[in-house]
């Protein structure tokens, strides 16, 4: 059915007169998380023209719409920009692989479906008015279509489709019992009164199947009218007149287009907004001038503090072939999972990047958790790749509150190059500390009983590790994004900011940013749910702006 809808709206569009400035009300360049949000909200009266770029293809990959299926996705460039970070000091001098959607859903399409709000003194701390935590709760159950039901905390009827993973599994459980033995409480809805405590991931997907921001948001709405959507479509330059944008220029199917609008949108997420940004002369003007770029605003701020979690895994052989390395070593397990999946939309093909979880303090004078772990009932040399040739798993490690910061700058005034993104990782002792401690305690955990009950070796980093300094030194050898980056259009009521309280860029007219790159500091956890809830807010606002002009 959708791809008879998108097959009519794309046929239009083709057939449509050629677009002229000022044809629209609203473009929005790029259909991830934040822009299929914002498409939906704004052509919901009826009453605005919205115009969707989106430089990816359709979301027609079958793997995108199978949960575990983000294994097949990391390295695919087909629905993937597949960036490579600058070399990280704090790692070694490694190039950090980035995999980001390009596709119609962004990220969502192809990220690990675990979905995690964030704690409220993430958003309470961003000391902006109107965004703190209570004022974006509503945005988040708004959003949401919850299989618990609705509560205080949780809606039902949104777009997201918000679920528990169909099965439990014995390693999960085990894991959930020594962490409780630890005195890590049990804690059943990380998205409710606290974070803290030990428990099973929620995933974004409705039976069986993944709810991206595109499934959820833009495929109910394809065939509206006042919606234009532009796939493969690379938006090249922002095209100013004095200090208003008035239009974007973009490339499609080998041709340079231009359109133009009352307001224009970027949700391009942390690394293609701020690119977009400079590429059209919005930016540190000494950096744009050395590429030849005319400056129209010295932003020094834009593609500056990028912050994201540091991402360390750890492997251990298993006692029991009860794993999925134990599965996919039978030929005949693999068909009963595939015809499980197809039949009953259940088995490990339901699994996200996460299966069980628990939110940790590393220290006890800690007022709220500093730690995510991860354990998923597998293991694999790494993520994307082929499975161990063991019965094994994987627990993993994430920081919750980043302080080391980065940057992200165009490396010419080719669009079609990617950025240069530096992570700086552990560039903060408080990160170092963390991530120590943290990996200490998930190694107290793994040995506590039942859970020790499993395993019959450390496999990675193994014996070799005992004090601090060769933890760090396993943090520098194999840490990794967990895929979270934020904060390089940094939203703020200073004038460093790059946009207000109302997310329109300082210094220029129409023109605003509403994705992950506006937020001031990175959310306690997986971060698609807290990017939604942001477009939501930010659709508010551009509809509140528009019924006063």
């Amino acid at each position: 059915m959708f791809r008879r809808l998108w097959a009519r709206r794309r046929q239009r569009a083709i057939a449509g007169t050629e677009m002229q400035t000022g044809s629209f009300d609203y473009i929005v360049i790029g259909a991830g998380s934040a822009g299929c949000v914002l498409a939906n909200r704004l052509t919901a009266s009826g009453r605005h023209n919205v115009l969707l770029l989106e430089a990816g293809p359709r979301d027609t990959d079958p793997w995108i719409h199978v949960p575990l299926g983000y294994a097949k996705l990391f390295t695919k460039k087909s629905v993937n920009w597949s960036y490579e970070s600058e070399p990280e000091p704090g790692l070694g001098g490694r190039s950090i692989f980035t995999p980001r959607g390009k596709v119609l859903g962004g990220s969502s399409s192809i990220n690990g479906l675990v979905y995690i709000r964030g704690q409220r003194e993430d958003f309470d701390g961003w000391g902006v008015p109107g965004w703190g935590f209570d004022d974006l709760l509503p945005c988040f159950i708004k959003s949401e279509d919850q299989s618990r039901g609705a509560s205080a905390w949780h809606g039902v009827g949104g777009p997201i489709a918000v679920s528990d993973l169909p099965d439990r599994h014995e390693l999960c459980d085990a894991f959930i019992a020594s962490a409780q033995a630890l005195g890590i409480p049990r804690n059943d809805d990380f998205n409710g009164a606290t974070q803290e405590g030990t428990g099973y991931y929620q995933a974004t997907a409705r039976n069986g199947r993944r709810c991206s921001a595109a499934t959820g948001y833009l495929r109910p709405v394809v065939n509206r009218s006042n919606l234009r959507i532009e796939i493969n479509a690379l938006a090249t330059r922002i095209v100013f007149e004095g200090l208003r944008a008035t239009s974007v220029e973009f490339r499609q199917n080998g041709k340079t287009h231009s359109a133009g609008a009352r307001e224009i949108i970027l949700s391009g997420g942390t690394f293609n907004s701020p690119q977009l940004l400079q590429l059209s002369g919005v930016g540190p003007s000494p950096h744009l001038e050395s590429l030849g770029i005319p400056v129209v605003l010295d932003a020094a701020g834009v593609g500056e503090a990028l912050q994201d979690h540091l991402y360390v895994r750890t492997f251990w052989r298993c006692t029991k072939p009860v794993t999925l390395n134990d599965d996919m070593a039978s030929r005949w397990r693999q068909l009963g999972i595939g015809l499980r999946y197809v039949l009953q939309r259940r088995g490990p093909l339901t699994v996200s990047a996460g299966y069980a979880a628990a939110f940790v303090r590393t220290r006890p004078e800690l007022t709220r958790p500093d730690a995510q772990f991860y354990f998923i009932n597998f293991s694999a040399s790494k993520r994307g790749g082929f499975l161990h040739p063991f019965s094994g798993f994987t627990c993993s490690v994430s920081q919750l509150q980043a302080e080391s910061r980065g940057w992200v700058r165009i490396r010419s005034a080719d669009p079609e190059a990617p950025p240069s993104i530096q992570y700086n990782y552990l560039a903060a002792e408080s990160d170092r500390r963390m991530m120590v401690d943290g990996l200490k305690l998930l190694r107290r955990l793994v040995n506590t009983r039942p859970f020790s009950d499993y395993v019959a070796e450390e496999k990675y980093p193994g014996p070799r590790v005992q004090s601090d300094e060769d933890w760090l030194g396993f943090c520098r050898e194999a840490g990794e994004t967990v895929f979270h980056p934020t904060s390089t259009c940094r939203m703020g009521i200073d004038a460093a900011s790059v946009v207000d309280e109302r997310l329109r860029v300082r210094g220029l007219a129409g023109l605003r940013v509403a994705d992950a790159s506006v937020m001031p500091s990175v959310p306690s956890g997986n971060i698609n749910a807290a990017v939604i809830a942001v477009a939501e807010k930010g659709a508010e606002l551009i509809l509140e702006d528009s019924a006063v002009t």
